[in-house]
């Protein structure tokens, strides 16, 4: 019900805008039911068409959704309350393994690379009408991509993977489409799905990836496009390998018209080899960040694909920001030349406190998931009471909600703030804190 808040405005813009200001301040509540369009147009003395194109903004929004007879009412979770705000805050004394930052240890330094990018920018600045992409950080993008086995395809570079991604799905998908996604799965892009105005559908995920059952499911039913993570899931640390890969190319062979979406995030922390879908379908996009490896503030991506696809993104990136910071994309581009990071020393520390967290949880009978990545999935019969349990322990961690659609209740810890002799007492705490025992799955 709307209670005591009234919605203005006259024209299709002003009452979209009078909605979603409501549902941003919580004076409209997740749930809540808005008045039938002919109802409304009363109330507002306008046009019933005006109500309706208004209506059908805040649906392509992601703000509300509308089930026939039974109207029109503020999504469970609507686009302009993200996934990022369920939670709790770490207070003093508390230890925050809820974020899921990197270890600041873990990433390489910025002076050199940084002053010699301003030395040789002093000489030759960026100006207007400039290549977008720098041509060393392209060479070596595409080399690490060949290296890997990524199909050949034109490069570009984005400002993050959510950007990269947002940016191939505007280019093929229009709202009311659905979309394939990991379930459970990062909780921005689950966000960001309905708030493009498509339609997210839920795949399960094992350890090894999103199911082929799954993703036949989804495709069966209308989902126009998937997303996969191939390596350190997020949050359950799945790493799709080589048969779980074969299992999905056959799915997509037999529906080469479906978008597919890679995120290659954990490139430079894992050390499990990449098994790529890219090529599979006749639209694909591989993307592969620098956050998680080199310091989520740098901001950039590297993208390929299809030819049409790419330029898509490129011609539509031209209208808005024009490019990605050749700064940037130099900067990236020296830390990849100089080695600042080695996978493998990276992909051993975060796996040794990996592991030591999911063998001391199992000491205590508690199942755990984490193959790859920074992160380590604990599936929980209670979400609500574990993660309140575990704050009063003094342990801050991420509750499931904000990554899982219809997957069953978990929590997910960060192990990059802790050391592997620290594991025994988070694993005690969480133990004390789960009553009566985990739930044994999670897809």
């Amino acid at each position: 019900m709307l209670g005591e808040y009234r919605i203005t405005g006259r024209r299709a813009s002003e009452i979209a805008a009078s909605v979603e200001c409501a549902v941003g301040s919580g004076a409209l509540e997740p749930g809540a039911s808005l008045p039938p369009m002919r109802e409304l147009a009363v109330l507002l003395g306008v046009n019933p068409n005006t109500v309706a194109a208004a209506y059908r903004t805040l649906r392509e929004r992601g703000v509300i959704e509308t089930a026939g007879r039974r109207g029109s009412r503020v999504r469970h979770r609507p686009a302009s309350t993200t996934r990022g705000s369920i939670g709790v805050g770490a207070p003093p004394g508390v230890r925050d393994v809820s974020a899921g930052n990197p270890d600041p240890a873990l990433l390489p330094p910025l002076r050199d690379v940084l002053a010699a990018v301003a030395a040789e920018y002093d000489g030759r600045p960026g100006l207007y009408g400039e290549d977008p992409l720098d041509a060393e950080f392209a060479r070596l993008a595409r080399a690490a991509l060949d290296a890997d086995g990524v199909p050949a395809g034109p490069v570009a570079a984005a400002s993050g993977s959510l950007d990269a991604i947002e940016r191939v799905l505007a280019a093929h998908l229009r709202p009311g489409d659905a979309v394939a996604v990991e379930d459970p799965g990062w909780g921005s892009l689950l966000d960001l799905v309905p708030a493009l105005g498509l339609v997210p559908v839920p795949v399960p995920v094992d350890d090894d990836g999103p199911t082929a059952a799954g993703v036949e499911r989804a495709l069966a039913g209308g989902a126009r496009a998937l997303i996969v993570t191939d390596r350190a899931q997020n949050p359950t640390g799945a790493v799709l390998g080589g048969a779980r890969a074969a299992e999905l190319r056959t799915v997509l062979a037999g529906r080469p018209r479906t978008l597919l979406i890679e995120d290659d995030h954990g490139h430079g922390i894992v050390d499990q080899p990449l098994h790529s879908l890219a090529g599979t379908t006749d639209h694909w996009a591989f993307v592969r960040s620098t956050a998680k490896a080199y310091g989520p503030d740098l901001r950039v991506a590297v993208v390929t694909g299809d030819p049409l696809t790419l330029d898509r993104l490129a011609g539509r990136q031209r209208l808005g920001p024009g490019w990605v910071s050749r700064l940037l994309q130099r900067t990236v581009a020296g830390l990849w030349a100089s080695g600042a990071v080695d996978p493998a020393t990276v992909a051993r520390s975060y796996g040794e406190r990996r592991d030591a967290l999911v063998r001391a949880l199992a000491g205590h009978g508690i199942e755990a998931h984490g193959r790859s990545g920074m992160n380590v999935w604990v599936p929980v019969p209670d979400e609500t009471g574990a993660v309140a349990r575990l704050l009063h322990a003094g342990w801050a961690v991420a509750p499931g909600a904000r990554f899982r659609m219809a997957a069953a209740p978990g929590v997910r810890i960060t192990v990059s703030a802790l050391s592997a002799g620290e594991m025994p007492e988070v694993a005690a705490a969480v133990a004390r804190a789960l009553a009566p025992g985990p739930a044994r799955s999670y897809g």
